[in-house]
């Protein structure tokens, strides 16, 4: 694998005499850290910082550039904290999802007045910022999605899902479901948890034998496959990732079952027609939409839908109204999901119903996703070499701190994942059974694949 740059003797100097400068503030600094940090250079030397009751560091931030302390403590950015790690500038050894713990806590330090004078006084006459090291420098961040436009949200797309078809098989199920699994016991594996999220969405929507069912958004095919092999369905998908479209093109003509299911290159704006389906499922594609195209989106599926069908509209959530300027959308927004916006789960049922939906039904999966993310990490850690020869050392890291960041806002709440079952509210003799015991498979059908 490639290796960023080895220090110098006398970058390894300039690292040593940066900390020994910067020692006592860096341990006021993170004197109330919940844990222990070290500062660790090439030469194996290091200074450990935080939390004194903790005998080891749980992690240790390994510095191939001095300046990386400058990142730390002027300016409390983790976005330049992030971008020094994507950029090889620092590794991160041992624990990775407690070092991730350091976001929060230098977003919300408050340096006093003396302490940004003790800082302004150490930068003079040295230079500010972060050398870029190390392999993969470039496709860091992505252009701004401002109106989400149609080609704004080819671009977006194609920035995120484009990126290699073979890097995004090496950690997800054999399927390629890019969504949270449903975990319907503790020990099961990612493969049987993702089939059991794709039942639990069929059964759901209640889908019969000759239905036409639409997938907005259906990534590399699975859920149209799934739905046509086990419940005889007439299945449609589209998306805007060419390379998922020719996947999923392909996984269709293995299949044999090009009679029965297809996939297009299409905007959800663009399908024609009207009361085309009798099924409309949405997985993880809302979120690109726009929250000012929200209401257009929900009027597209409601054109789209027979009177008397069911949609679902799986999607992760924000525990904060709108999608303001707080440091994980700027994030997201710069390295992962250009178009990426968020909203409340009350305000997303708002708007479906403002588009003439019926409520059914709706239900939390947030402990499921944190369950996902953690197990997509572990299985990237573990193919770290092979995903270097489909993607660069920064893009694996960018995907390895956007979904380990993630699955800690999973856990903690500040995200959370619906999925929203509704009707249109012409449907006045909804046929849904009264219970939802139809949703869950008996305990014969509960072994897994």
């Amino acid at each position: 694998m490639p290796q960023p740059t080895s220090p110098t003797p006398q970058t390894q100097k300039e690292a040593r005499g940066e900390i020994e400068r910067w020692k006592p503030l860096f341990e006021k600094l993170l004197a109330r850290f919940d844990g222990a940090l070290a500062l660790q250079l090439a030469d194996g030397s290091s200074s450990n910082f935080g939390n004194a009751v903790l005998a080891q560091p749980g992690f240790a931030l390994h510095l191939r550039d001095p300046q990386v302390l400058r990142t730390l403590l002027l300016g409390q950015d983790p976005l330049r904290f992030a971008d020094a790690y994507f950029r090889g500038a620092l590794d991160v050894d041992g624990d990775f999802f407690a070092a991730l713990s350091l976001k929060d806590y230098l977003h919300s330090l408050q340096l006093t007045l003396l302490d940004r004078l003790r800082v302004l006084m150490r930068l003079l006459g040295s230079a500010s910022g972060v050398r870029a090291s190390g392999p993969g420098c470039d496709r860091l961040a992505a252009d701004t999605v401002r109106s989400h436009s149609r080609p704004e949200n080819r671009d977006a797309i194609a920035f995120h899902y484009d990126l290699s078809n073979d890097f995004y098989a090496l950690w997800l199920d054999a399927s390629m479901v890019y969504s949270c699994a449903y975990f319907e016991r503790p020990d099961m594996t990612l493969e049987q948890a993702q089939q059991a999220k794709l039942d639990h969405i069929c059964r759901k929507l209640q889908l019969r034998t000759g239905e036409r069912f639409m997938d907005i958004g259906c990534g590399w095919g699975a859920l149209i496959l799934h739905a046509a092999q086990h419940y005889g369905v007439q299945a449609h998908g589209i998306t805007l990732s060419e390379r998922q479209f020719a996947l999923a093109r392909a996984r269709i003509q293995c299949a044999g079952l090009e009679g029965q299911v297809t996939v297009e290159l299409q905007d959800y704006r663009d399908v024609p027609g009207k009361a085309c389906f009798d099924k409309i499922a949405s997985v993880g594609m809302f979120e690109h939409v726009g929250l000012k195209n929200l209401p257009q989106y929900f009027d597209t599926v409601h054109r789209l839908l027979r009177p008397e069908g069911l949609f679902l509209n799986h999607g992760i959530t924000h525990d904060e109204e709108g999608w303001g300027d707080a440091l994980s959308s700027r994030f997201i927004n710069r390295y992962v999901f250009p178009d990426g916006e968020l909203d409340t789960v009350s305000n997303i049922q708002c708007a479906m119903e403002r588009s003439q939906f019926e409520i059914l039904d709706l239900e939390g999966l947030r402990p499921h996703y944190a369950l996902t993310l953690r197990e997509w990490v572990r299985r990237l850690d573990l193919q770290h070499a092979q995903a270097l020869h489909h993607v660069n050392e920064s893009t694996y890291r960018i995907w390895r701190l956007y979904m380990a960041a993630s699955a800690l806002e999973f856990e903690s709440g500040e995200l959370g994942v619906y999925q929203i079952l509704s009707t249109p509210r012409a449907n006045a003799a909804n046929m849904l059974p009264i219970s939802r015991r139809h949703m869950y498979p008996s305990p014969t059908e509960a072994t897994g694949p």
